[in-house]
């Protein structure tokens, strides 16, 4: 978190960080009085240490990310578990709109053909593709998906989406019958769906496929998502066009092939890191934990306890 957010953490509570050198033996040695945990959504907290610390009353997550937690354990431990949704929406929607503009008019590839010298020596991009009429499929429309579909429409993108569950959408946004054939329907398919196990590899070697070899995938949701087996075999034997990516499994140790294909851009997990947000997103893990130091329910606690429940 920002500096200024980990100096008010220090001012009001007794903080004990598990990166540092000596903060395994530490957290051991207080377990029985840790009441909070502030992580963040890709790190989360194990069930092993949930289960070392018998005080343990919430997890606050620095994002929106809850895949990193076992909530079923949580709401049966009595444990708050809370995110900082809705501040992060638009940066996150403006990167993913920023990877479409990247891949689709060669901006990585541009950057890296002027670096080298070999633009002035005569060397040439191909043409990249406008986005106006393209179509663009949003795989889940929640805040991001629907941030990032309003911006689509500013460049004139045709606009659909498959969400698991029913929502409403604008006018000039039409649903899809089914996450394959959103894919299918699409010049640019973006993965906005929040990562879990009923999403894990969802984005697997069918919907690629159905994509086609001029599709482009963008990913700003989770690296668990997509099927990454399938992902680098369908971008070396040209099954789609190419990718644009923040998030991967296993990240920041993404896989070394992802490194060496041209025909993808990538990001190192940057959706929400502007100023702004974490700023707004460390307020909203001080308030929560305020709350709860206070014995009131933590405001956005996605784990809804039994009156008297909480610790």
């Amino acid at each position: 978190m920002l500096g200024e957010i980990e100096e008010r953490l220090d001012s009001a509570y007794a903080v004990i960080r598990l990166f540092g050198p000596d903060g395994p033996a530490r957290a051991e040695a207080a377990a029985g009085r840790i009441r909070a945990v502030v992580t963040g959504g890709g790190t989360g907290v194990s069930n092993e240490w949930v289960e070392r610390l018998p005080a343990l009353g919430l997890v606050a997550i620095n994002g929106v990310g809850t895949d990193k937690v076992d909530l079923d354990l949580a709401r049966r431990r009595g444990i708050h578990v809370s995110t900082t949704p809705g501040v992060l929406t638009d940066d996150v929607a403006d990167l993913g709109m920023a990877l479409v503009l990247g891949v689709l008019r060669h901006l990585g590839a541009g950057d890296r053909l002027v670096r080298s010298g070999a633009w002035g020596e005569g060397g040439t991009l191909p043409l990249g593709s406008s986005l106006r009429g393209k179509r663009l499929g949003i795989l889940g429309f929640g805040q991001i998906g629907r941030a990032l579909a309003d911006r689509a429409h500013a460049f004139g993108m045709d606009i659909a989406y498959w969400n698991r569950s029913a929502v409403e959408a604008p006018a000039h946004v039409r649903r899809s019958d089914t996450a394959l054939a959103l894919a299918a329907e699409s010049d640019v398919l973006a993965v906005c769906l929040a990562g879990n196990a009923g999403t894990a590899n969802m984005v697997g070697a069918d919907m690629l496929e159905a994509l086609g070899p001029q599709g482009v995938l963008v990913n700003v949701a989770r690296g668990s998502v997509v099927d990454e087996d399938a992902l680098i075999a369908a971008l070396s034997d040209g099954t789609i066009a190419a990718a644009g990516l923040d998030v991967f499994v296993g990240e920041p140790a993404i896989r070394p092939e992802f490194r060496a294909l041209e025909n993808v851009l990538l990001m190192p997990h940057q959706g929400s890191a502007t100023i702004e947000t974490r700023r707004a997103m460390g307020e909203l893990v001080l308030a929560n934990l305020s709350a709860f130091f206070n014995d009131e329910t933590p405001p956005t606690s996605v784990v809804r306890l039994d009156t008297g429940a909480a610790r």
